[in-house]
This record gives structure tokens, C-alpha cells and sequence, in this order.
């Protein structure tokens, strides 16, 4: 259908059209924006902070443990350098692990990730039902897109 309502929509007139072959949910789930009558719900992806920290699996644990001091979280999120989330450093792995190690030795692989498209409020109420501060996204190739805290949602 979708070839064919792009198709429709420039014999009408439109001259921006383009024919997004993954569809809806993907674009959803990638944060992008939206139109319409689903511009107004309410998804994590409105309440993103991307003022975490990141590491890179080379770095060693002090280079890490000096930027996630001087941040608002005591914990790091590692990514690639396009930005594919890999794992978490916990604080704990911060304070106890040898300073010279490499965070990609250390690193809790594979943190659990939402998608931006998630709603707001049945997220927000299960981060506070298991006493969580706070849930990962990211997009579905895996970046990293930024936080969500129950008190923002």
C-alpha cells in the first residue's frame, strides 16, 4: 500500500512525498516526527536526556570514572563510535574495577533498551513498579538515543 499512497498523494499535489519502505512502526521507533492524530500521544521518545555518559570499550576505567564524576549519573553507557549501544558500567564496576582495565572487559553486555514509541505513562509506571530510576532507549539498530527518568514521564 505504501508505493501506492505515495503515488496518490503526488497526483493530488503533494511534492514532498517520499515512500518510507520500513513503515510506520519503524519511523515511530526511530523518534521522528509525526502528524496527524498520533502527534499528541504521549511516548517516552518527547522525554529523552542525553546527558549520560559514554565510554568506548578501548577506554580504560579511570578515563571513565573521571567523566561520570563530573556528571548528574554514576554510571556510563558504552557505545561504538556511531553510537551503538554495547553495555553499562555500573557505579560499582566504577569504584571496584582496576583503573587500567579496559571498560569493554568489565562492561555489563546488552543492557535491556525501549523505543521511543513506548507510552509514556505505562512506562513511567513500570520503572516506578520495579524501583528503577531510570530505562535505556534506543533505536532499532541499537543507538543509543538518550535516558528516561519516571519523573520526567
Amino acid at each position: 500500500m505504501s508505493p501506492r499512497a505515495a503515488c496518490r498523494l503526488a497526483t493530488l499535489g503533494f511534492t514532498q512525498v517520499f515512500d518510507y519502505v520500513p513503515g510506520k512502526v519503524d519511523w515511530l521507533a526511530r523518534n521522528q516526527p509525526v502528524e496527524g492524530t498520533d502527534a499528541g500521544t504521549r511516548a517516552i521518545g518527547r522525554y529523552l536526556r542525553q546527558e549520560v555518559s559514554t565510554a568506548r570499550p578501548e577506554e580504560t576505567i579511570s578515563q571513565v570514572r573521571a567523566r561520570v564524576a563530573r556528571s548528574a549519573h554514576r554510571f556510563a553507557l558504552v557505545t561504538t563510535a556511531d553510537g551503538t549501544l554495547l553495555g553499562r558500567l555500573r557505579a560499582a564496576v566504577l569504584d571496584d574495577a582496576d583503573p587500567f582495565r579496559a571498560v569493554g572487559e568489565v562492561m555489563e553486555a546488552g543492557p535491556s533498551t525501549l523505543r521511543p514509541n513506548e507510552p509514556a505513562a505505562a512506562i513511567k509506571s513500570r520503572l516506578v513498579d520495579r524501583g528503577l530510576t531510570y530505562a535505556i532507549v534506543a533505536d532499532p539498530d541499537g543507538r543509543l538515543l538518550g535516558t528516561v527518568h519516571p519523573g520526567d514521564l
